[in-house]
């Protein structure tokens, strides 16, 4: 069995991965600016120094208020929700 500082690290090491599609959301022309904004607030949460499923929940919160925005893209929606999937698998 890891130890539990192993398990964080390997979480770690996959929200700054999650952190990496999230800045590509950002310089994505096609993504609309309030969405970019939202983006970042969510990836500058992940990078809050703070409990770990404090700063996932939060940055979900932003990416649900992002996938409900009638004005994205559906592959833009579809790439928030493969973020936030992401990040819910971090937590289990």
């Amino acid at each position: 069995m890891a130890s539990k500082s192993s398990v964080n690290a390997q979480k770690e090491k996959k929200i700054s991965e999650i952190v990496g599609f999230m800045e590509e959301l950002e310089n994505d022309n096609t993504v609309p600016r309030n969405v970019k904004l939202k983006i970042a607030s969510a990836r500058q949460a992940l990078l809050e120094q703070t409990e770990l499923s404090l700063r996932i929940h939060k940055a979900l919160n932003e990416l649900d208020e992002i996938a409900d925005d009638a004005n994205i893209q559906p592959y833009t929606r579809t790439q928030i929700w493969n973020i936030a999937s992401l990040l819910e698998s971090v937590l289990s």
